[in-house]
């Protein structure tokens, strides 16, 4: 049965995306087969995978959670080996909407992810940078959560809501939830500041929980989605792939 993972943070521009679609080729690389749950209205993952043909997109992640069309239809195979994606659009900004009508709301993506989850090794949902129903929904069909937090200042800014809402779905949707980690983004050993704050963030959780992998500010890493590729095939040697490289590696080590 495949493991299910949300990156998940409700602070934007964290690289939560381009975690989960560079964790998710690296991990295909290594023979791994891996599903990409793109569960964010605002679709960066889709595009950014290459999935931008509306001719190729018929069903997408709003027409599963609210009209229960199932998984296999709404699957697309990537360019990459191994990996497919399960796209969404604009639309599943208004399933917030429908869903608070439904009766056990939270557990819509569960349901309908089992039909699929012995297909693959992993799946990684992208959540979108909020804490309401979608997210609710991404961690209670979960066995982990991964976290990325961007070596800036204000990185901390909302963590406590978001160890509070995990909380939440412990007691009443998931009991078995729990961190896979909690990974450095975006950061620059360079500056003081970048450096002050991955030892505020270390400190805060002990040391504990924080991934080994720190993912660097990288300009190639940034470019890869306007090429809608994964930064292994846009710059396979480029430090970002280096790192997610090692990201997929220290997460099979944890297995």
């Amino acid at each position: 049965m495949g493991k299910i993972i949300s990156i998940a943070n409700q602070k934007g521009g964290v690289g939560k995306t381009t975690t989960t679609i560079n964790l998710g080729a690296c991990l295909a690389e290594l023979g791994k087969k891996v599903l990409l749950i793109d569960f964010d209205p605002q679709g960066n993952l889709t595009t950014g995978i290459g999935i931008e043909d509306n001719l190729v997109v018929t069903h997408d992640m709003y027409q599963v959670i609210i009209n229960e069309v199932p998984m296999k239809e709404v699957v697309i195979p990537t360019a990459t080996p191994n990996l497919f994606v399960a796209p969404a659009g604009i639309e599943l900004a208004f399933a917030e909407i429908r869903l608070s009508q439904m009766i056990a709301r939270e557990m819509r993506l569960k349901v309908m992810i089992k039909e699929v989850q012995d297909e693959y090794d992993f799946i990684l949902i992208d959540c979108p940078p909020t804490l309401g129903v979608l997210t609710i929904n991404a961690f209670t069909a979960s066995n982990s959560i991964l976290i990325p937090v961007q070596t800036e200042f204000y990185a901390m800014e909302g963590l406590k809501q978001l160890f509070d809402t995990i909380e939440i779905v412990r007691d009443y949707s998931n009991p078995d939830l729990r961190l896979e980690g909690v990974l450095l983004t975006m950061h620059d050993k360079r500056t003081r500041l970048n450096v002050a704050v991955a030892q505020d963030i270390q400190s805060f959780f002990n040391g504990k929980n924080i991934c080994q992998t720190i993912i660097s500010r990288s300009v190639r890493l940034a470019e890869a989605p306007s090429a809608n590729q994964p930064i292994i095939e846009y710059d396979t040697k480029s430090i970002g792939a280096k790192e997610y490289r090692a990201l997929a590696k220290e997460l099979l080590e944890k297995q």
